[in-house]
């Protein structure tokens, strides 16, 4: 979809409700959340529909409605929606079933009822459509959560209905302004969708829940339109593993794609990426009071210090620093904690000012001083039915005076949070909102939920990517594989530093290491591989012998591989590697090629360290990949040893994805492994592409 005006759609004056029980459910829901517009049923076959009159047919309503919750059977899906698109109506929430989901008969029934849709927005098929607590529009067809909201708050987009109805009655005291199931997605997608809801000055985050995406292009430009707009997003992302991944083509016909690249994609385009449905919530909840967070140094305050050790465990897990407080800092609580309490941070504050609100304030708003970007208050209120929660309203009550003498900075959070999420009570949670502070249900979740906000920030800071395109499709069957010879000369000439090499036939070989009086093409020490476009691992087949050191070496290492093949390259040996690397490009039928480094040689497969990253890519992004492998401290010099040539490594890599942008429309894959990182320099020492002859 493009070029579709929303606005009718997802803000609508006026509702038309097609079809029986489900289209009756939905005008009961839109009545009960509030809608002060127009709302018309449709039904030929009966007269009224929850309590109001119904039209018999579209030419019967009083005008083109805004929006319409269309629920008829599928085939007969199409022909309403040609008939409301030709009428003028603002948008179609298509809830029937059978389409793309269901198998080639339904991806055609999809098409035609795209086709029919023509410039009309349509939301589905296969969904349960949309929820506006902002003004009051239901067009969805079962009970749900959501209640009228004043004010600012979240909007979400998830492809599967279910998940969008749990998320509507979560009690976490989150500000749910919008909810949107696309299901099937055949017009408007995710994409489509941000750059509306970003345009909306009530929306403070964007939740996504995204089992694959159409077009990773319009994902990425509607990423950089709420980056413009300010608006930051949260994924939640299923399909990472197998199983999930077969589960999502069957659920929704999507596509999902290998999850280390969407990893790499939220990471350039300014998303957080949430692991589960808790953080999902608690992360657009942080980011709902406070955006994105300036950096990862958090301090806790509790009366515990069990309490106090689980979130420094937590926290260094997620990669979140709890520094020591500042000298002045550390004085202030020393004062007012007393000789008693061992002043530390995270803060265990003991019981001694339990009860006692002025000195409570005066020790988080010192805690707060600090400057850390969260200051956390770590409080499980106790059961309402059983137990006095007099005390914990003090000490809430202490957190919020404190906060208020002493405001965040931009970047900076303050936050209660509860080790388990029954135990901060939803009208607790709701009080703290209206404070300008993060309620959050979970020590694991809250502190995930500071990372990834963190994160956020971190990606925000770099320019402003370009867009993403989407790829071309590249049959497997039109591509051929080079050998490692004509694999390094092509890269060779892209910039790769290769060794020098020549290509030899066993009989050539054997005649100029039998001749005494004839010089080998390159000096020894040399490296003797066997050559084949056919042979991808030549090691594991004994094809390679290194540091030979005279001709009779060389001959009898011929004569042993001839087996294996008839052709040889005989390369100067190049000693010296502080390590190996691999680097790989892959295609993707979603993202297109991509860079895999990692660490390479014959412990490829062992270590499975490795980072993906998208292409194009910038000399940034590699240097920024290759730092967050875990074996990176031993190319950067780990306990004194003598670093690697890291400016080299990347001209390396950049040579290589330089090749791949040049053959974007032919390469389908290509091995680098190993390269080789030296001291001074980087070289590629053995290479396979396999590519499509153009």
């Amino acid at each position: 979809m493009s070029g579709k005006s929303l606005n009718r759609l997802l803000q609508p004056r006026s509702i038309a409700f097609i079809g029986g029980r489900h289209a009756e459910e939905a005008l009961r829901q839109c009545r009960k959340l509030g809608f002060a517009g127009e709302m018309w049923p449709v039904n030929p076959r009966r007269t009224e529909m929850a309590g109001a009159p119904c039209f018999a047919d579209l030419a019967s309503l009083p005008g083109a409605p805004d929006a319409v919750f269309l629920a008829v059977p599928a085939e007969a899906s199409i022909d309403m929606v040609r008939q409301l698109a030709a009428m003028g109506a603002g948008g179609t929430v298509c809830y029937a079933s059978d389409f793309a989901e269901a198998g080639d008969h339904g991806a055609e029934r999809q098409a035609r009822l795209t086709a029919a849709s023509g410039d009309m927005p349509l939301i589905g098929p296969n969904c349960y459509g949309m929820l506006n607590a902002f003004d009051c529009a239901g067009l969805w067809p079962d009970q749900h959560g959501c209640s009228p909201l004043e004010g600012r708050g979240v909007a979400i987009i998830t492809q599967s209905g279910n998940l969008g109805l749990n998320f509507t009655m979560q009690r976490r005291g989150l500000p749910l302004g919008t909810m949107i199931a696309i299901g099937n997605a055949a017009d408007v997608d995710a994409g489509v969708l941000i750059e509306a809801l970003v345009q909306d000055e009530r929306v403070s985050a964007i939740g996504l829940h995204i089992e694959g995406l159409k077009s990773v292009a319009r994902f990425s430009q509607a990423c950089l339109a709420a980056r413009r707009a300010g608006i930051p997003l949260v994924a939640l992302k299923t399909g990472a593993s197998e199983r999930g991944a077969k589960l999502t083509l069957s659920h929704t016909s999507s596509l999902a794609g290998p999850d280390a690249l969407y990893d790499a994609l939220f990471d350039r385009f300014g998303v957080a990426r949430a692991t589960d449905p808790a953080q999902f919530i608690e992360t657009l909840k942080l980011l709902h009071i406070f955006g994105p967070l300036s950096g990862r140094t958090i301090t806790s305050a509790s009366c515990s210090g069990g309490e106090a050790s689980l979130i420094a465990d937590l926290a260094e897990r997620r990669g979140l620093d709890t520094p020591d407080f500042p000298a002045p800092v550390q004085d202030e609580l020393e004062s007012v904690l007393g000789p008693l309490v061992s002043v530390s941070n995270p803060l265990d504050y003991h019981t001694h000012i339990w009860g006692d609100g002025p000195a409570q304030t005066a020790c988080f708003a010192g805690m707060m001083r600090a400057g850390f970007t969260a200051s956390l208050l770590a409080l499980d209120y106790p059961r309402a039915d059983l137990c006095d929660d007099g005390d914990w309203g003090t000490t809430l009550d202490a957190f919020v005076a404190a906060h208020r003498q002493v405001p965040p900075e931009p970047g900076q959070a303050r936050i209660v949070v509860s080790s388990l999420p029954e135990n901060l009570p939803e009208g607790v949670a709701a009080n703290l909102l209206d404070a300008g502070i993060v309620p959050m249900m979970g020590f694991p979740e809250a502190l995930g939920a500071i990372a990834a906000s963190a994160r956020l920030a971190e990606s925000l800071k770099r320019p402003e990517p370009a867009p993403l395109s989407d790829p071309a499709p590249l049959d497997p069957a039109s591509v051929a594989s080079w050998d490692e010879r004509a694999s390094k000369a092509a890269l060779a000439q892209a910039g790769l530093r290769v060794p020098l090499g020549a290509k030899l036939s066993f009989e050539d070989l054997a005649k100029l290491c039998r001749d005494d009086s004839a010089e080998l093409p390159i000096p020894f020490p040399l490296v003797l591989k066997v050559v084949s476009a056919s042979i991808a691992h030549k090691s594991d087949l004994g094809g390679v012998s290194l540091n030979l050191k005279s001709k009779a070496q060389v001959l009898a290492e011929a004569e042993r591989m001839r087996p294996i093949g008839e052709t040889f390259l005989l390369e100067e040996m190049v000693g010296g590697a502080l390590a190996e690397l691999i680097v790989g490009l892959s295609r993707d039928p979603q993202f297109g090629l991509y860079l895999t480094i990692g660490a390479g040689g014959v412990l490829v497969e062992l270590l499975r360290q490795s980072a993906q990253v998208l292409l194009p890519a910038t000399r940034d992004d590699i240097a920024r990949a290759l730092e967050s492998l875990p074996f990176y401290p031993l190319l950067a010099g780990y306990r004194g040893s003598a670093p690697a040539d890291i400016p080299a490594l990347i001209d390396a890599i950049e040579a290589i994805a330089r090749f791949a942008q040049q053959n974007e429309a032919h390469l389908y894959e290509l091995d680098v492994n190993p390269l080789l990182a030296l001291p001074k320099g980087a070289v590629a020492v053995d290479a396979l592409v396999r590519i499509k002859e153009h």
